[in-house]
């Protein structure tokens, strides 16, 4: 299967105790650049996340974002905090004696000083408990991009499929082309030498050694050789699918460089023309590879 690199993919899990969503989307990239932004709370598991990734990302930058909200009605406690009362009253009777105030301590009076009571909140839920929800709803989220980055995969692999179909067809044309080049060269070559050869008896073999030269240099056979067998190739990886676009993208440098070979030889207008064909082809093929896993 082959997959786009453009992708989205979102999941969220809802209870009685939190909520959790699980958002991803990714665009073209060289390499896996994968960026995740969450709360504090989940920061922990940020190495754990990244792992489970692996199996849904291999190519492209992929931005993720995880909300957390804790629904769960926290246990409130109040504290009374001995050791800091103690303090209190201690230093209390110290200022009393040293400046002979005359204070009554009360409990009531104590209890509004800072930290003498306090209040805390418990709740059940372990790191244990929330990373298995955690990571239920980013293998949720992953399922439903790789779908998505499959579905535009084989949308790209059809397109893919058919500009190289048209490739081939160039290819034909050309090789179609190229004993006529060679025979308007040798009707044109015969027209300016004939004078020459009834005045001069120029021999048919010096026609036939002009004609050879030209051929050599205007001779793409092994460009379309080649080409054909990059056709092949690019045909071949994506029925084979994978993530192809490393290999793709090295087999198009290498059809721009015959196309670019044949431009360079081309012996006639109409080749010329079936070059920059070539040329533009290579490029919205190349442009379509970019966005292959």
């Amino acid at each position: 299967m082959i997959q786009s690199m453009t992708g989205f993919g979102r999941a969220e899990l809802i209870d009685e105790k939190r909520k959790l969503i699980v958002e991803m989307k990714s665009v073209n990239h060289r390499y896996a650049d994968i960026t995740i932004k969450m709360p504090r709370r989940l920061n922990r598991f940020e190495a754990a996340v990244r792992n489970v990734l692996k199996d849904y990302i291999s190519r492209g930058k992929v931005d993720i974002f995880i909300t957390y909200e804790n629904l769960a009605e926290a246990e409130v406690a109040v504290r009374y905090n001995r050791d800091i009362a103690a303090e209190y009253v201690k230093y209390i009777r110290e200022m009393s004696e040293e400046f002979a105030l005359q204070e009554e301590l009360k409990p009531t009076a104590i209890g509004r000083f800072p930290e003498v009571f306090s209040l805390e909140e418990s709740s059940e839920e372990t790191d244990d408990e929330l990373y298995c929800c955690l990571e239920q709803v980013v293998r949720k989220a992953g399922e439903q991009f790789a779908q998505a980055r499959a579905a535009e995969g084989e949308n790209l692999k059809k397109d893919l499929l058919d500009k190289i179909e048209d490739m081939r067809k160039l290819v034909d044309r050309i090789e179609e082309l190229s004993p006529k080049i060679l025979e308007d060269y040798k009707t044109r070559l015969r027209e300016k030498l004939d004078e020459f050869i009834q005045r001069n008896d120029v021999e048919e073999s010096r026609i036939a050694a002009e004609v050879t030269i030209f051929a050599d240099k205007i001779c793409v056979d092994e460009e379309m050789v080649r080409l054909r067998s990059h056709v092949d190739a690019v045909r071949s990886i994506l029925e084979e699918g994978g993530a192809v676009g490393r290999k793709l993208d090295f087999i198009v440098q290498e059809m721009n460089r015959e196309a670019n070979t044949t431009l360079s030889k081309a012996g006639s207008l109409d080749v010329t023309d079936i070059g920059i064909e070539m040329k533009t082809l290579i490029e919205k093929i190349r442009e379509q590879i970019q966005n292959l896993e």
